[in-house]
């Protein structure tokens, strides 16, 4: 499950938490938070990311905060949220931009490279792939 699906998934479990908890109706909390019932109705079931301001509303409506929503008041993290992937170091960066406005061949050509400089730098004897041959390089 992605990321952006699992947070619709805790917010609408947790919505429907509160809810619960406070005796209200579907009906009830949408009339609060100014939304059609429907629509409160796939919030809860994850299938809608409410807005910011509907989020808003929402807590007011079920009288809590936005951390109570979105996971943040739970002792360890919320179960929809990931940690960012490493930066990469300013060399690869570099590198990549580089290797973006390459012709295909010449991406080829920079594989084949690569992999023999991987090949030396190893203990194993793999051979690289030999480039294909292309007249328009």
């Amino acid at each position: 499950m992605d990321m952006d699906a699992a947070l619709k998934k805790y917010l609408g479990n947790a919505a429907r938490a509160a809810r619960l908890e406070k005796g209200f109706s579907q009906a009830q909390v949408a009339q609060s938070a100014e939304l059609a019932t429907a629509v409160y109705g796939r919030i809860e079931r994850g299938e809608m990311m409410p807005s910011l301001p509907t989020v808003q509303r929402l807590c007011r409506a079920l009288d809590v905060d936005a951390s109570t929503l979105l996971g943040f008041s739970s002792p360890t993290p919320p179960a929809w949220f990931t940690s960012p992937p490493p930066k990469e170091r300013p060399a690869v960066h570099e590198f990549l931009r580089t290797a973006r406005r390459m012709k295909p061949c010449q991406l080829r050509a920079l594989r084949s490279v690569a992999q023999a400089m991987l090949t030396r730098n190893s203990s194993t004897s793999r051979q690289p792939t030999p480039p294909t041959q292309d007249a328009r390089c």
